[in-house]
């Protein structure tokens, strides 16, 4: 949501003029092009511009650093280098074994000091998958049908190699991971495949479903904001595979996806994505178009689902001022909440891509259409006169209202219809107790007011089967909980 991204802009929003890209022309070098996960990487550096906060980053590789000079996402990991020569350290702990890439950055902004340098993270624990039973994309009877497992083993991957160990024989496995073959009968194929590299071995059963008739006549749509891409959880990215596979989730709508988020997942799972640096699609089944950014940040694509296509939107509106803390600690009339939502510039954001969204509401009796994102705001089916949240009656929050008027409804509330006994709340399973800022400091330590502001609404031939608001425990990466709705194709 919101407090730590304030402050990550603000870091950004004081930095000192742009130097030119060749002021580049200080060194940065590693002690090892490798290092083994929990060990630091050592690196050394030297610039003719030294400053006390000059400093040296760990990004991933593709990932959210400044490659243009330019602030995308946060950090991994980063400490101060404000000597005009010197060494430094930085830790792996937590962090998968991947590709990576250091810069090193002046005065507390994003020009290269020098050029950056890659470096990969290897692990020496036995080789797994992040869930030991999972279901790929659905197959069609008489259809030529591929899958992939490669990109998901974690740990130890040195000489990562695959094999079928059991399964129809229609299905072959190949050493590189690859799942294919032409299905003959309708069913669930269940499959077992086994990885081995120089570490060991780790087993999965994968399970295809086999469709005689349309080949997705269900699917499991997910919002969700990852918090800064995953990246303020240890082993964010493993547990975000494990989760995207253990709810058999086939389309996401993502939000702080940190420049490379869905990059990274799709690669991991064999899926398709759509990108920019804050919003994306991703999803099991084929992209075929994409909608580049409107109203700021949010992003479509159209996916391919066999028999019929889905139009996913993906939308972030903006985070102050905070429609809860104005009413429940502010105490303001509910013209004036409607006033300071305007002022967020989240109602015309919301107007902007409702606009952009007009061929695919128009289209919708074919092409069914869904709209998901972290709007910042709740919903006016939530603020009622029963709920009484904070002593409110009624609240036409314009984010919600707009959607509803323009045809959307609100999965959620479709299979929840009571928001007493189902108040779906997504903000916020980490933040229980209100940690300052937005104006309202004198608050800090107070409940978080709990609210529900992260929605998949939809319009089309679809009927809502189940909705939920999921995200609690160690195992959960992000400071949102997601919505998962499971629609059936009419």
């Amino acid at each position: 949501m919101r407090r730590l991204l304030a402050l990550v802009l603000a870091v950004a929003a004081v930095t000192l003029p742009v130097q030119p890209a060749d002021a580049a022309d200080g060194t940065l070098t590693v002690a090892s092009a490798s290092v083994t996960a929990g060990a630091d990487i050592r690196f050394g550096y030297a610039t003719s511009r030294p400053n006390s906060k000059n400093w040296v980053g760990l990004y991933r590789d593709p990932g959210n650093g400044p490659v243009g000079e330019t602030y995308v996402g946060p950090s991994l990991t980063w400490v101060y280098t404000p000597s005009a020569t010197g060494t430094g350290t930085l830790p792996t702990t937590g962090l998968a074994a991947g590709n990576y890439k250091l810069f090193y950055l002046f005065d507390d902004g994003y020009t290269w000091l020098a050029q950056p340098v890659s470096l990969r993270i290897i692990s020496d624990a036995p080789p797994r998958f992040p869930a030991s039973r999972f279901t790929l994309r659905n197959a069609k009877v008489g259809a030529a049908y591929s899958a992939a497992v490669g990109g998901l083993v974690q740990g130890d991957v040195t000489g990562l190699t695959f094999a079928k160990t059991s399964g129809p024989a229609w299905v072959s496995v190949s050493s590189s991971g690859a799942v294919t073959g032409t299905p003959t009968t309708a069913g669930d194929a269940v499959v077992g495949i086994r990885a081995t590299t120089a570490s060991g071995t780790a087993d999965a059963t994968v399970t295809v479903r086999v469709q005689s008739g349309v080949l997705v006549p269900q699917f499991r749509a997910l919002s969700w904001n990852l918090w800064h891409g995953g990246t303020r959880v240890a082993n964010g990215f493993e547990k975000q595979l494990k989760f995207l596979l253990e709810r058999d989730v086939d389309v996401v709508g993502i939000q702080e996806n940190e420049g490379s988020a869905a990059q990274a997942l799709a690669a991991a799972l064999g899926w398709s994505y759509f990108q920019n640096s804050d919003t994306a699609v991703l999803s099991r089944y084929p992209i075929t178009a994409t909608t580049p950014t409107v109203a700021g940040s949010a992003v479509a694509a159209r996916i391919d689902l066999g028999s019929r296509s889905l139009r996913l939107w993906s939308a972030h509106l903006g985070y102050t001022p905070y429609g809860p803390y104005d009413a429940c600690f502010g105490r303001m009339t509910v013209k004036q909440l409607l006033n300071r939502e305007s002022a967020s510039g989240r109602t015309g954001q919301i107007g902007a891509i409702l606009t952009a969204m007009s061929a695919d509401l128009s289209a919708s009796a074919t092409t069914p259409v869904l709209l998901t994102g972290d709007f910042n705001a709740p919903s006016h089916l939530d603020w009622t006169p029963a709920t009484a949240r904070c002593g409110y009656g009624s609240v036409a929050w314009p984010t919600s209202t707009a959607p509803a008027n323009a045809g959307l409804v609100d999965s959620y509330r479709q299979a929840n219809p009571n928001p007493v006994t189902h108040p779906g709340t997504t903000w916020s399973p980490v933040f229980k107790t209100f940690t300052g800022g937005y104006g309202y400091d004198s608050h800090t330590g107070e409940p978080e007011p709990q609210d529900r502001i992260d929605f998949i609404h939809y319009k089309g031939p679809l009927t809502v089967l189940s909705s939920e608001a999921v995200g609690e425990g160690a195992s959960w990466t992000s400071d949102h909980a997601a919505v998962l709705t499971v629609f059936r194709l009419n």
